[in-house]
């Protein structure tokens, strides 16, 4: 593509003063400069408009102007795309794209071809399971790999799922969608799987809702989600509901991504914000657990616990089966936003001391006020979230059992992140309370030192933050595990909290049986006005001095009983 001005001719490559295809030269553009995307896409849409009326792209697709001059890994010319791909692949997309594609076997061959080449060089950013990529390798062979050319009819329908069978339309007409089309998706990922098949394909769309349907009725997940009380304020929305508040799930309402999918902020009819998180890999089979987990969590009302305000199940043709839980929108993001991220002013002590305060609370209500009750199994600072005055809500509590694993996670049987997890979960899938009081010990310390779970020390190797504090502690320089310039921070009696057993239950030496539980670190935190932290009834302050003395008593022992 280029940006010169242009008029039809026999070339057949150019259909807007602003946006052309030209496949002679093996430099040619792929993507059209920032400043002709935005003409480029009002000459798409005004040729859509042929077709189907009042249909803005960027808007019900969820596209910003940029993207289609960004594109793929910022792949704008042939030769770049060529540099990016090894030719030995490159010759095996002209082995099986050059010839008619309009059978299936020739097509098959060709697209299989064509998804190796993206899953294996253009890996690009992606939006839930889909890469900026995707569409490259397809516009490449249309362009230069098939001699039949992106206009040809078996091409056009293989590559980019364009049918053009209709008498009713003129052969012009046919020519100038193709290139169109062919053109806009050069930059824009889900244009060749949404807007094409959309636009091109709406006939087949009535035969697709009735599989929907037959989908839905086959299993017994509508049953189970309809059985959650009426009594509990929950809504279910439906799938163009959560469409139209994320903007089609537009990139720019992304506000956090994990191993599960992606989080995106939207608006509800109502004006207000709510935060939607969005599975990935999802099948109808999981719905049932999904069901019961949504009734759990839909019960828990606390101050301190992010509440659900409704959900979404649904499988569509284009997007798969989806599972969606919609919550209240926190203003000022997660606490790892403000102790790791790029929000610049440091928390003061009093605001981290009261986040500490606030967590214990949620989580002393998740494991004695709930019933049943629940063990969190993911409680990390990302989890942790903050509203307009700094409260903290606990989130995600209830949501590991149907979290998919990944990279974070441990094994398919112990569900966390890296950093968070109590040895004996990790070691033994030994789950109590405790393994939320581990991950919460090292929330405090994080929240103390500024430093994350994971931190490189001198030789460069990942150690907890748990080992890092705890070899301080014992070295007597507790106080070298405070934050450096952290505002407010008050009498340096403050780290005395390091001696006890309350903040630092992540210590790998300690025994199980001397880590609190959040009732006791709840009650101290209250307690702890002064800027420090008592400890609780019943807890003494652990040493290695009392580990030796007690093995030395335990060797005595046995020394004189075998006499």
């Amino acid at each position: 593509m280029n940006s010169s001005s242009c008029l039809e001719d026999d070339s057949g490559g150019n259909w807007s003063p602003s946006c052309s295809i030209r496949v002679s030269s093996p430099h040619q553009l792929v993507s059209p400069p920032f400043e002709s995307a935005e003409s480029c896409w009002d000459a798409y849409e005004s040729l859509v408009n042929e077709y189907v009326s009042n249909f803005n792209i960027r808007s019900r697709c969820g596209f910003q102007t940029p993207w289609i001059a960004r594109g793929c890994m910022n792949i704008t010319t042939r030769s770049e795309f060529e540099a990016a791909v090894p030719p030995s692949a490159l010759e095996e997309v002209a082995a099986a794209c050059n010839q008619s594609l309009l059978n299936s076997s020739p097509c098959a061959s060709c697209t299989t071809a064509l998804s190796s080449i993206q899953a294996s060089y253009l890996p690009g950013p992606s939006i839930g399971n889909v890469s900026d990529c995707t569409a490259y390798p397809f516009i490449y062979a249309a362009a230069f790999s098939n001699h039949f050319g992106p206009t040809d009819e078996g091409t056009a329908k293989c590559l980019f799922n364009l049918d053009f069978t209709s008498s009713n339309s003129s052969g012009k007409k046919k020519k100038k969608i193709v290139i169109a089309v062919v053109v806009v998706t050069s930059g824009v990922v889900l244009l060749l799987g949404f807007s094409g098949f959309w636009l091109l394909r709406r006939r087949r769309a009535r035969i697709s809702r009735r599989k929907w349907s037959n989908m839905r009725s086959d299993t017994n997940v509508s049953s189970g989600l309809e059985s959650i009380s009426a009594s509990t304020t929950l809504i279910r929305f439906t799938f163009d509901e959560i469409k139209a508040a994320t903007k089609n799930f537009s990139r720019e309402n992304i506000i956090g991504k994990g191993g599960y999918g992606n989080v995106y902020k939207g608006v509800l009819p109502d004006g207000s914000e709510v935060a939607l998180k969005r599975f990935k890999n999802c099948s109808a089979a999981g719905d049932a657990s999904f069901t019961h987990e949504v009734e759990v969590i839909a019960s828990v009302r606390h101050v301190n616990l992010v509440a659900l305000r409704g959900y979404c199940t649904a499988t569509t043709p284009l997007e798969g089966h989806q599972r969606i839980i919609v919550c209240d929108l926190m203003k000022n993001g997660s606490l790892h936003d403000h102790l790791f991220g790029v929000m610049g002013k440091k928390l003061s002590w009093p605001t981290r001391q009261k986040i500490a305060l606030g967590t214990a609370r949620g989580l002393a209500y998740l494991h004695y006020g709930a019933q049943p009750a629940i063990i969190h199994r993911d409680i990390k600072a990302s989890n942790i979230l903050l509203d307009e005055k700094f409260e903290p809500k606990v989130a995600d509590f209830g949501l590991a059992k149907f979290t998919p694993e990944g990279m974070t996670h441990l094994s398919t049987r112990v569900a966390g992140t890296m950093g968070y997890v109590a040895p004996e979960y990790a070691l033994y899938g030994q789950l109590t309370e405790r393994s939320d009081v581990y991950s919460f010990g090292v929330v405090l310390l994080e929240l103390l030192s500024g430093k994350k779970a994971l931190i490189a020390v001198n030789d460069g190797q990942p150690t907890l933050v748990a080992d890092w504090a705890w070899s301080l502690v014992r070295k007597g320089r507790a106080v070298d595990v405070v934050e450096e310039g952290m505002p407010d921070l008050g009498p340096p009696e403050v780290v005395k909290m390091l001696d006890m057993d309350v903040p630092v239950p992540s210590i790998p030496e300690r025994p199980l049986s001397l880590i609190a539980n959040i009732d006791d670190i709840e009650r101290s935190l209250s307690s702890s006005g002064s800027g420090h932290l008592s400890t609780p009834a019943g807890y003494q302050p652990y040493t290695f001095e009392q580990q030796d003395h007690s093995e030395r008593q335990n060797d005595d022992d046995e020394s004189h009983s075998g006499r």
